[in-house]
């Protein structure tokens, strides 16, 4: 790509970030409203009683990737922008080899369907379990300013969650606490179904996926990380409370799709207070 080239890709990206935050700025400079509120409080006490419920063998967790799936099936061999999100259990393999088969499975189950439906109350998809690892979606082809921040805040209300909904309770039946790290990026994917059959699985490819991963593993117990393409979208107040990663090109190699130089990434000042 040559120079000229170059400055006028990133005068148009300019020109696109400038139009969304002059839009909210139209809007009286409030972070953009989600189509319904998220009491965490709510999630919290939910979370709890269902815990306390299946620690007793009378609750049975059922997680579903159906609403994820369905939503893809739409987009089937085209390229959509997404918010890519990951939430990863920290410390499951020292719990792994230390705790009894029954007590992991229910700290599994209980952690991957409780940040399911975190997921889903922020607007969310859950697109698939990975191990220890709970992989969601964002749309955000229609409004990517909405997106990045309904993500953020989702991740902030896993870090809730987890240490005042799950957390209380494990340690009343002798259970270690759990800590996550959140990751995020955001891009454009490839939306790709393995078979013909509409039951097929669908799957996400693309950039951004492998960067949200690398996001995560460079993340700190209960912070959250984001890349610098959701960071420039997010509302001035939410971005306040993200700080850049010092990061050098021996440990981070992933650069700038557009600019060719090194992608900033940015981890949470204030997560999981």
């Amino acid at each position: 790509m040559t120079e000229a080239k170059k400055n006028q890709h990133e005068g148009q990206e300019q020109d696109k970030t400038s139009k969304a935050l002059f839009n909210m700025m139209m809007s009286g400079g409030k972070a953009p409203t989600e189509s319904k509120t998220v009491d965490s409080e709510t999630l919290v006490s939910q979370t709890q009683d269902r815990l306390w419920r299946a620690l007793k063998r009378r609750f049975q967790y059922d997680v579903s990737l159906k609403p994820g799936q369905e939503y893809l099936l739409n987009h089937v061999s085209s390229k959509i922008p997404l918010v890519i999100v990951y939430a990863d259990l920290v410390g499951s393999t020292n719990m792994s080899m230390t705790l009894p088969a029954d007590k992991l499975t229910t700290i599994i189950r209980a952690f991957t369907y409780e940040m399911s439906q975190v997921i889903y109350n922020h607007e969310g998809y859950v697109l698939k379990y990975v191990g220890d690892a709970v992989i969601a979606f964002f749309p955000a082809s229609y409004n990517k300013l909405l997106a990045c921040d309904r993500a953020v805040q989702c991740a902030k209300s896993m870090l809730t969650v987890v240490k005042n909904g799950i957390n209380p309770i494990l340690n009343q039946y002798d259970y270690p606490e759990l800590t996550v790290k959140l990751g995020m990026d955001e891009g454009e994917n490839v939306i790709v179904q393995y078979g013909h059959d509409r039951s097929s699985q669908i799957d996400i490819l693309g950039y951004c996926m492998n960067i949200a991963a690398k996001i995560t593993s460079l993340t700190g117990p209960n912070k959250i990380s984001i890349g610098e393409d959701v960071y420039k979208m997010l509302h001035p107040l939410i971005r306040a409370k993200f700080k850049e990663m010092k990061l050098n090109a021996e440990e981070w190699k992933y650069t700038d799709r557009q600019t060719g130089k090194l992608y900033k990434v940015y981890m949470s000042s204030d997560a999981g207070k």
